[in-house]
């Protein structure tokens, strides 16, 4: 009985091992998350403005056409490369996803085979409680 409580008590470290890497697994998530949320923002903002500068016919000279043409395609470039960032951002937010499943999972796994081992000592427990019956003594009368 004593190995199957420090069999019970280290799958319970294990669990809240485990608990512990999901809760981790889980703000990295958010944070990569996070990150692509503003950096799909920074691109929405970055086209808006390329879009309303290219729009801009105030233009008094060519020197000041080609100024804004040249900033124009500095804000389109910045806009590709953001695109290619959020990507990136995109495939490191997915794949802290799947970490933080698995580590769910994990974590999930550990928890059964803990429970499943307190009712397997509580079923021992009672099996050794379980009175064999009453006894009946017989005196001669």
């Amino acid at each position: 009985m004593k190995a199957e409580r420090a069999r019970l008590a280290r799958l319970q470290r294990l669990e809240r091992i485990r608990d512990i890497a999901r809760r981790t697994a889980l703000a990295e998530a958010g944070r990569a998350e996070g990150t692509l949320a503003q950096l799909q923002a920074l691109a929405q903002r970055t086209d808006s403005l390329a879009a309303g500068y290219s729009a801009r016919a105030d233009a008094q000279d060519a020197a000041s056409l080609q100024q804004l043409h040249k900033f124009v395609r500095g804000l389109e470039s910045i806009s590709r490369t953001t695109a290619g960032d959020i990507d990136r951002a995109r495939v490191h937010a997915d794949q802290r996803a799947a970490e933080a499943a698995a580590a769910e999972r994990r974590r999930a796994a550990a928890e059964e085979r803990a429970q499943a081992q307190a009712r397997e000592i509580e079923r021992k427990q009672a099996a050794s409680t379980l009175p064999l019956g009453a006894r009946k003594v017989w005196h001669g009368s």
